[in-house]
């Protein structure tokens, strides 16, 4: 009678039972805190938030001068102006921005005199060719959420950032030992009946590209007492091991007794071919996996049932692609003379890839660590519309990309806190997020181009939030609005408020610098609204067309010195220990369309609302209010 296997698992079956075993034994990741320089492709294993801004100073972003803008207005074409050499600070790119200088003239556009004046033909913007404070990254914003791969480029930004250490999940360790009589080390002469032993070089490669630390053991011979002191000893000093050979029905094949000796036998003998004699045990958490000796048997083994462990102990899936086509959310546009290089943001909503278009500055280099994808413009195109479809390169697996939540819309700080949450409860799950705007996330959901659009757009006659917006723009509805949180918006100041600023229409005061949000964003319809309430001429508001993209990026520029005051948040306020001046509670909701409400990644989203762990960090952050965040509001 021939030899019987004691089981003969599917593979999924064994799969699926052996790491609910390992995970009800306590099978988890360790934590390490190594240097940020050395931590590249280690997995984050909680969110990073940066301690300085990048760039810390305002830099000038031309070779030029430096001067007061408001010496070069009324520069024209045909009214030149002549600015005397105390009038300007020759600069080079990256060179700090002097005290008393709020813009930058490029020396190309410069006609230079002999007495060492310079004679200009256009007037400058206040702020224009200025590296702003922290416009690549703010002081306490999240870099990077848990459970990330750290890439080149996030290295970058968290050095720029002020990280200098963070905490990653530990790399497993992984004990082969190779077993047997006949098995030599590697040498150029084998005598007959020698096998070079070359299996756990394969193994160390497999399982170090799957980002594990290797211990390959001495060869053990076929005697069950050294092959089970040596296996003991492997359990005892690393998280996973592997036996390699005797897993079979020979008179030398010790691999089951041994592992039973020293932990416990799942199932020995898979439904595979090859690779059937595998072993499936375990040490209380720790996994013992016993590997047919042919090379494919045990390469088809690990594949199957110990890669998957090491990918649950960094909580990942790996499914990489190359090039696919997506759908730009946003028009790009190019010069003809370069081949350029867009990054994006990028996610599934139904059947469609979406890619929105991350900031293209050269010093940015946050963008890059958040892209997941690349467009390249070809030479002598002139770029592409929103709508359009276009060929990108992928940096991020097909699978993550169908498992984003796209939220296109207002910037809110509470959006990273989310897509940490939701992350953490989910590993499967990431959110990513665009900042264009109340009204460019209505946009957003009226084409299909997201699962979700932060709003507080304010309805100046009625005084309420988003609902007339919503009958407006979604007349036939097909959209759902879902509580969020209520947010204190005023005004923040220079701490000390050194300025008396007592009032909104303290803004307009002479000597006064502004620093205002985009057109079309929330806060911006909020601010216009208030100067025609206040009586407030946006003209005579110097900076006012100073424009910042999140409520952290005013509120730095305010902290820095180089702004009095701007518009936004309590929390971005408080982060930067800014005086606030409380102007209203505003709603922040969420416009999500029907077609993806009962998906799960929006369902994901909806729990995380709800839950005690998003109540605590926004009380935790300040500012807010929450009254049932998660349900819906009656629009229509």
């Amino acid at each position: 009678m021939g030899f019987e296997y004691l089981t003969n698992v599917p593979p999924e079956q064994a799969k699926s039972e052996y790491l609910r075993k390992l995970l009800e034994n306590g099978f988890s990741a360790q934590v390490e805190t190594v240097p940020v320089r050395d931590s590249y492709g280690r997995i984050t294993s909680r969110a990073v938030y940066a301690h300085l801004n990048a760039p810390h100073y305002a830099a000038s972003a031309m070779d030029g001068i430096a001067l007061h803008a408001r010496d070069s207005f009324g520069a024209t074409e045909t009214t030149p102006v002549t600015l005397s050499a105390d009038q300007f600070v020759v600069v080079d790119t990256g060179d700090p921005i002097p005290e008393g200088c709020d813009a930058v003239i490029m020396v190309e556009d410069l006609v230079q005199n002999d007495d060492g004046s310079v004679t200009i033909h256009a007037a400058a913007a206040p702020w224009q060719h200025i590296r702003q404070i922290g416009e690549d990254i703010c002081a306490g914003e999240m870099i990077l959420p848990s459970f990330m791969e750290i890439t080149p480029a996030a290295i970058g930004a968290m050095i720029a950032g002020g990280v200098l250490e963070l905490e990653v999940i530990r790399r497993p360790a992984v004990g082969v030992i190779p077993t047997g009589d006949e098995i030599i080390p590697p040498c150029a002469d084998p005598k007959p009946g020698d096998i070079l032993e070359f299996n756990s070089s394969i193994f160390s490669a497999m399982l170090k590209d799957r980002g594990a630390d290797v211990k390959t053991y001495p060869i053990v011979p076929d005697r069950f007492e050294a092959i089970r002191d040596t296996l003991k000893k492997a359990v005892d000093e690393c998280d996973m091991v592997i036996l390699n050979a005797g897993s079979s029905a020979g008179r030398d094949d010790y691999s089951a007794a041994a592992v039973r000796e020293v932990g416990e036998v799942l199932c020995h003998g898979i439904a595979i071919k090859p690779g059937k004699p595998a072993i499936l045990g375990y040490r209380g958490e720790k996994p013992i996996l016993g590997v047919p000796g042919y090379p494919v048997s045990g390469i088809i083994v690990i594949e199957e049932f110990l890669q998957p462990l090491i990918d649950a102990w960094y909580g990942r899936e790996n499914d990489r692609g190359s090039r696919t086509r997506a759908r730009l959310t946003r028009p790009v546009v190019s010069g003809l003379k370069y081949r350029e290089y867009v990054r994006l943001r990028m996610g599934y909503v139904g059947d469609s890839l979406m890619a929105s278009p991350l900031p293209r500055g050269s010093g940015v280099v946050s963008s890059f660590m958040k892209a997941d994808g690349i467009l390249e413009i070809p030479q002598g195109t002139e770029g592409y519309a929103a709508g359009e479809e276009v060929r990108v390169r992928l940096l991020r697996d097909r699978g993550q990309l169908k498992n984003t939540l796209l939220v296109i819309g207002s910037h809110d700080p509470l959006l990273d806190e989310l897509s940490d949450l939701i992350h953490r409860e989910d590993r499967r799950i990431f959110l990513s997020s665009a900042h264009v705007g109340s009204m460019g996330g209505v946009m957003a959901v009226r084409r299909g181009e997201a699962h979700a659009a932060g709003i507080h757009l304010l309805d100046t006659e009625t005084g309420e939030y988003n609902r007339s917006y919503i009958k407006k723009y979604f007349p036939h509805g097909g959209v759902r609005l879902v509580r969020c949180v209520g947010r204190r918006q005023g005004l923040m100041l220079q701490k000390g408020n050194p300025l008396g600023i007592g009032s909104f229409a303290d803004i307009a005061k002479a000597g006064v610098r502004y620093v205002n949000r985009q057109k079309g964003s929330g806060t911006r319809i909020l601010t216009d609204y208030l100067c025609r309430k206040e009586g407030v001429d946006p003209d005579l508001v110097y900076g006012y067309e100073r424009e910042e993209l999140t409520h952290n990026a005013v509120a730095v520029q305010i902290a820095s010195g180089s702004a009095d005051a701007g518009m936004g948040i309590y929390s971005a306020a408080k982060l930067y220990d800014l005086d606030f001046l409380p102007i209203c509670v505003e709603e922040y909701d969420l416009l999500i369309p029907e077609k993806v409400w009962n998906t799960g990644l929006v369902k994901q989203l909806i729990r995380t609302l709800k839950s005690e762990a998003f109540r605590e960090r926004i009380k935790a952050m300040g500012g807010y209010t929450l009254d049932r965040p998660g349900e819906i509001i009656d629009v229509f």
